[in-house]
């Protein structure tokens, strides 16, 4: 079994940010007032108006208004992802896998941003995840 990878602060940063980089220039282009940030874990706050238990897991947190909310929005502080690396290095062992998921998730809270749930989330996820098994089957003979 592979040794657990583990990042220190500035590289997991390095890597939260370029997967914010790497995101299609139509999206960067709308995360006016929105700061991307890192935390070791979520706070007591934040698991407590989540309503998240002693076991449940958070990997990244939207919060703020989403644009499809948001009227006469002027002069406010800005919305706030945070994307938590114990969380993350706890639930995925290897560098790559660290890699994918820290880019899952910073799109995840990215889509809250611009008002989709989590229901509709996993609708297109499924969906997505569908297309993907429909590709796959033509290829094969």
């Amino acid at each position: 079994m592979p040794r657990r990878t583990r990042f220190n602060e500035d590289d997991f940063q390095e890597l939260v940010a370029r997967a914010v980089e790497s995101l299609p220039p139509e999206f960067l282009d709308s995360l006016e007032n929105v700061d991307v940030v890192t935390a070791p874990e979520p706070t007591r706050r934040q698991r407590r108006e989540n309503g998240l238990g002693p076991r449940d897991t958070l990997l990244g947190l939207y919060e703020g208004i989403p644009l499809t909310e948001r009227v006469n929005y002027h002069q406010v502080l800005p919305d706030k992802i945070t994307i938590f690396q114990q969380p993350i290095e706890s639930l995925y062992r290897t560098e790559a896998d660290i890699i994918a998921a820290v880019q899952e998730t910073v799109r995840h809270e990215i889509a809250h941003h611009f008002g989709i749930s989590d229901e509709r989330l996993d609708e297109i996820m499924g969906e997505e995840a569908e297309e993907d098994n429909q590709d796959q089957n033509a290829l094969s003979p």
